[in-house]
């Protein structure tokens, strides 16, 4: 058996990693700039994470969610704590598509009713409704299509004002837009979502799964607005490469037996992982890194004549060149040996590496972007 060619493969084997840097089986070290999607948050092979599923792996790696997980909760609570949403309660799963079905799910669930307002250039995921609320038709099978996906261009208020009517149960938008291109939404644009969701009796979706976990410089992206959304859906920097994902939801929105549910969604190594991310974020400040040398990178990235816009916040950076992105990150990869991102905008490099990468990481990497650009 082979397997399903449904990925443009790169002709590198990567043998092992450790912090900022990827070595192939040829021996040749590379830069992660792009962290395998924002999914690598606190480095690879950090020695904490590593011994937290080491010592967990002695123990016991999975048993079912009909019995009680300790973990979980420890989980839980470590995350209200540093996302300063402690009276939010949480639901594991595996991913951040599975993270997003199961919010849309709630939602419905909870107002009764069944549209959702989605946004251009948006990703959710894959999978049955997420794919149908992501913005890309390549990938959208006809069994997928919904009549219940409302889709609206970004940062537009009149079009939200006309289309947000009694019959949506949710809004839901990324914290900083990612594969779209890296695009914040507008304040006024978070307001007017703020204002007309209660008034039709709908609920926010804060789809943090690539700008949370510390990458924007905050917890949450959404944090540098004044919203409190009702749901927010989580996964990619939440175990540093280890399948997990999860939805908090508002203390109003009420559980019920059988409502969700998982088999391997919170197991034991999965929290394990999460709780060693929790836990590296936490002591080694790496939010306030994030910030640091985001602001640093930006600038830097500015003061190049072939980069037309710098675009995010924190270590979620898209950059606008002149030119066509594809060349230069062929370039950087096979020239320079590093990774940086794409997007579905054909001039964005998108920049999503670990947050605790140096500042002399940065400035190898601003060094070869200046040389392959020139």
């Amino acid at each position: 058996m082979d397997l399903f060619p449904v990925y443009p493969l790169f002709d590198i084997e990567i043998s092992h990693a450790k912090g900022c840097h990827l070595w192939d089986d040829q021996g040749q070290r590379y830069l992660d700039l792009y962290g395998g999607h924002a999914v690598i948050s606190i480095g690879h092979s950090h020695p904490h994470y590593q011994k937290r599923l080491q010592d967990q792996l002695q123990k016991i790696s999975f048993y079912s969610n009909s019995v009680q997980i300790p973990l979980q909760k420890e989980l839980a609570s470590k995350l209200g704590q540093l996302c300063s949403y402690p009276e939010y309660h949480l639901f594991l799963c595996n991913s951040g598509a599975e993270a997003n079905e199961n919010a849309f799910k709630v939602a419905s669930f909870h107002t009764n009713k069944s549209k959702i307002i989605v946004f251009e250039k948006a990703f959710h995921g894959r999978t049955s409704l997420a794919v149908a609320a992501t913005d890309s038709p390549q990938i959208l099978a006809p069994i997928n299509r919904s009549d219940n996906i409302v889709r609206l261009p970004w940062n537009d208020i009149d079009a939200l004002e006309k289309n947000f009517t009694d019959e949506i149960a949710a809004v839901v938008l990324e914290g900083i837009q990612g594969i779209g291109g890296i695009h914040l939404p507008e304040a006024s644009f978070l307001a007017k979502i703020k204002e007309l969701a209660p008034k039709n009796k709908a609920l926010v979706i804060l789809d943090e799964i690539q700008s949370g976990y510390g990458r924007s410089g905050k917890f949450f992206a959404h944090q540098y607005f004044d919203i409190q959304p009702d749901l927010i859906t989580v996964a990619k920097g939440m175990g540093n490469g280890f399948p997990i994902g999860g939805v908090l939801l508002h203390p109003k929105i009420k559980a019920k037996y059988g409502m969700l549910g998982t088999t391997f969604g919170g197991n034991h190594l999965a929290c394990a992982a999460g709780l060693a991310v929790l836990e590296v974020i936490e002591q080694e400040n790496l939010m306030e890194q994030a910030t640091e040398k985001g602001a640093y990178l930006k600038e830097k990235l500015k003061s190049f004549p072939f980069v037309k816009e710098v675009r995010g916040k924190g270590l979620m950076l898209g950059v606008d060149l002149n030119v066509p992105a594809a060349s230069i990150r062929k370039k950087l990869l096979t020239e320079k040996h590093i990774f940086t991102g794409s997007s579905s905008q054909a001039q964005t490099l998108r920049l999503l590496p670990p947050l605790n990468i140096s500042k002399e990481n940065l400035d190898e990497f601003l060094g070869a972007l200046e040389e392959v650009c020139r």
